[in-house]
């Protein structure tokens, strides 16, 4: 089994144009993930892949959405998966998901490769 926990949402918004970074502190037994990934899901619409780290050799992955404006990072020593966004657009407003997988990443993020998630964290941008 593999925790995760999110965190550096929350309920106060940022505003477009700024920037924020997500966290994520993965526990138990990691060494069977091989994807770490971020995924968002706005009100009323499905979640979707916003970015994805292999773990062994840091290859990333990210949806067109946030290309050039995210970055997904991680520290494997300390079992820490990050998000750093900017440029952030009321779009941006979801609710951030921590993700783990035990296949390898793609350019394609499907939900069901990944078997563990994180409880999620708030990001609200306002315009």
């Amino acid at each position: 089994q593999v925790q995760l926990v999110e965190s550096g949402g929350g309920s106060v918004p940022v505003q477009a144009g700024g920037s924020l970074r997500l966290s994520c502190a993965a526990s138990g037994y990691t060494i069977s993930t091989r994807c770490m990934g971020w995924f968002r899901q706005a009100p009323g619409k499905e979640r979707e892949g916003v970015a994805t780290i292999y773990r062994f050799d840091g290859t990333t992955y990210y949806s067109d959405s946030v290309k050039g404006r995210f970055t997904i990072s991680q520290d494997t020593a300390k079992n820490m998966l990050y998000l750093q966004m900017i440029s952030l657009k009321p779009e941006d407003t979801a609710e951030y998901y921590c993700a783990a997988g035990l296949y390898g990443c793609g350019p394609v993020m499907t939900e069901n490769r990944f078997r563990y998630w994180g409880q999620g964290t708030q990001v609200t941008v306002s315009a």
